[in-house]
This record gives structure tokens, C-alpha cells and sequence, in this order.
């Protein structure tokens, strides 16, 4: 695994680092790829958030922890990060004895998020975002937008070729975009 930490609003220590490095090495025995681990450090008032995003077979593992301690906080990041892992490993496992449904792995970063603004009557794109879309089964990209702790995911769908959404209703269950043309 190849860290790759960050601070913002904080000095990074070799204490830190440390602490960071050990900590989520106990993840390889989850994670056996070469990639890259990005950390990012900060501070806002009282709170230490750590934000941790690792590329992970085809998919991208997120977890973000706050603590009154960045220490404790680390600690707690790593444990949501195992327990991602363990359900999304446990899903996997249950849908498909092999490992069929993960045939495409790519490893690609995320990179800043797409978000409109409205300012003077005109909206502004204050930043975009690029990902490669794969194809997968609805199921796989459920899978994906719960793991990244998003509310919804655009994806490929495998069964039609064609680019759909699924996203988290308020009652709690899913949905499902499909284009129409």
C-alpha cells in the first residue's frame, strides 16, 4: 500500500504518519493490490477529521471519522474501513461463488465533485467530477454508492449497456433511472 497523506489546517508529523501507516496496514490482509491510500488530515474548531479513500477493486472505499482527537480519530476511521470491507466481501461472496462480477479492475481516482451554484442568476459548476463507468449489475452499483456513503451512483448498467442511476429513496429503499430515448 503506497500512503499518500495530507493535512489541511494541520502539520502532518512524522507521529502521524506513523500512526496512519501502521494502522491501516492491518487492511492488507483485505487488501493484497498495490495502491494507493489517500489520507487527509483536519482540523475544523474542536474537531479532528481524518478522510481516508482507497481504490479497491474497481470500486472505491471511503470512510471519513470525527473525534475530538485526531488519534481517535484514526482509530475509528480504521475500523469503519474493516467494516466496509467485510460487507462488501461478505455481499460479493453471497451473490457469486467466484469472482466473476469483479472482472474489471481499474483503479482510478476520484477527482473533485460536481457541484452547482447559483450566483447573479446563472449557475456556476464550482467543480467537476471524472470516473470511469464500468459495467455492472444493479446489485454491484447498490454496493458501490453504499460504500462511497453517497445517496446515489451512476453506473453501466451490464444487463442493457446503457448508463442508469440508482439512488437512495427518503422511505429507504432504492431507485432506479433508466434512460429513455
Amino acid at each position: 500500500m503506497n500512503f499518500i497523506i495530507s493535512g489541511k489546517n494541520i502539520e502532518v508529523t512524522d507521529a502521524l504518519k506513523e500512526r496512519i501507516e501502521k494502522k491501516l496496514s492491518k487492511l492488507e490482509r483485505y487488501i493484497k493490490l498495490n495502491t494507493d491510500v489517500h489520507v487527509t488530515l483536519s482540523v475544523e474548531k474542536i474537531s479532528h477529521i481524518v478522510e481516508v479513500t482507497i481504490p479497491f477493486h474497481g470500486m472505491i472505499l471511503r470512510a471519513e471519522e470525527r473525534s475530538n482527537d485526531m488519534y481517535s480519530a484514526i482509530d475509528l476511521v480504521v475500523d469503519t474501513l474493516e467494516r466496509q470491507i467485510r460487507k462488501f466481501k461478505t455481499k460479493i461472496a453471497k451473490r457469486a461463488k467466484d469472482a466473476e462480477s469483479l472482472r474489471y479492475m481499474t483503479f482510478e481516482l476520484e477527482e473533485p465533485e460536481k457541484e452547482a451554484g447559483e450566483e447573479n442568476g446563472e449557475f456556476r459548476i464550482a467543480k467537476t467530477k471524472r470516473f470511469p463507468i464500468k459495467p455492472m449489475s444493479v446489485e454491484e452499483a447498490i454496493l458501490q454508492m453504499n460504500l462511497l456513503g453517497h445517496n446515489f451512483f451512476v453506473f453501466l448498467n451490464q444487463d442493457t449497456d446503457k448508463v442508469n442511476v440508482v439512488y437512495k429513496r427518503n422511505d429507504g429503499a432504492y431507485g432506479l433511472i433508466e434512460p429513455e430515448y
